[in-house]
């Protein structure tokens, strides 16, 4: 901390109220300087390089909150809420381009046009959510199980996924769906990753 302003004065001091440093002043400098700058300075663990990018090995709490968004868990929240948003705008989109066959033969009013809206909305919102958070959970849970990220992943649970979705039709519509699904899965996998 640097020493008081002077005011005037005749012994020592400056008179154009300039503060004058003491030894003490010039020891704490120097004390701060050293541990901020000098050779006192306390030094983090080694730089890790991940992939190009030198980075400082995370903290407690860093690793604590990439742990929470890296479970399967949370993947499987995520998707779940992104899906039911993404079904619903899909619904709101059929519903406005669809000639509302679901109603009655009579011209349709703003509350009906509303209410098939809204009917919709909801119907493709939780079906998005529940593939989407199926998905997303048997994905993140093989990968966990295997040790590794790559493109069979996402064609077994597609396998997986399109099967259990599949056998509330039957036997039959659960092998075509686990096939299509997994076929669809590794295509837009094999996209997105080249």
């Amino acid at each position: 901390m640097a020493a008081p302003l002077q005011s005037t004065g005749v012994n020592g001091t400056y008179q154009n109220n300039t503060p004058k440093l003491t030894p003490k002043d010039v020891e704490s400098f120097s004390f701060v300087m050293d541990h901020v700058i000098g050779n006192r300075k306390e030094r983090r663990a080694q730089v890790i390089p991940l992939g190009g990018i030198p980075q400082f090995p995370k903290t407690r709490e860093e690793m604590l909150v990439s742990g929470f968004f890296e479970s399967c868990v949370c993947k499987s929240a995520l998707s779940c809420v992104a899906g039911f948003g993404l079904g619903g705008l899909f619904g709101l989109f059929t519903a406005g381009v669809d000639p509302m066959s679901t109603m009655s033969t009579e011209t349709p009013t703003t509350r009906m046009v509303l209410k098939e809206m809204r009917a919709r909305f909801w119907s493709y919102g939780k079906n998005f959510a529940i593939v989407g958070a199926m998905f997303a959970g048997t994905e993140c849970c093989l990968e966990t199980y295997r040790g590794k990220t790559e493109l069979g992943n996402g064609t077994i649970t597609g396998f997986i996924v399109g099967g259990v979705l599949g056998l509330r039709a039957g036997l039959k519509a659960g092998l075509f769906g686990a096939m299509g699904f997994a076929a669809f899965s590794t295509a837009i996998d094999f996209y997105l990753r080249h």
